[in-house]
């Protein structure tokens, strides 16, 4: 009995914070792709930090800093054309597994960048945040349960969607 009730009132506050997020999937998605399309504004910005957190065996980390940078701003704004939005998001996945190695190497190695924290803590929290990332951008893999009553948001006009 004791255990129902549990299980019941764990349920139910699960379930809340849940709705609010389903509730707001679209919101949820432009500032998923805002914050992409920033990220890779500043890989051309601030390149040196970027740079600085490449692992050693990767050639090239200028480039592939650069590279990244024109990734996350063309996934970013792809997030949001509904035609090309799925296959963004699994490109988001596919990027932030691939950008998983810099972050490790920032973490074991203990490179400082300005105004980032360098605490065990800090590490123990953006570590697995990259997790939640990958579990953003699969979020957008799947069609909205309710896709009649809630239009994908879309950088293009309703009537280039539709034609």
């Amino acid at each position: 009995m004791r255990s129902r009730l549990t299980m019941k009132l764990f349920t139910r506050r699960l379930l809340i914070p849940m709705a609010l997020f389903t509730r707001n999937k679209e919101v949820l998605r432009v500032i998923l792709a805002v914050c992409m399309v920033v990220a890779g504004i500043l890989h051309f910005v601030a390149t040196e930090p970027f740079v600085r957190i490449v692992p050693d065996f990767l050639p090239a980390p200028t480039a592939l800093v650069y590279i990244s940078g024109v990734i996350e701003i063309a996934l970013g704004v792809a997030l949001l054309v509904p035609s090309l939005s799925t296959l963004a998001a699994w490109g988001l996945i596919a990027l932030f597994i691939a950008v998983y190695p810099a972050n490790l190497n920032m973490a074991i190695n203990h490179i400082q960048i300005d105004g980032i924290p360098d605490a065990w803590w800090f590490q123990a929290i953006r570590l697995p945040f990259q997790f939640v990332l990958i579990a953003w951008a699969y979020w957008y893999t799947k069609p909205h349960p309710k896709a009649n009553s809630a239009p994908q948001f879309s950088v293009l006009s309703k009537n280039k969607v539709d034609d």
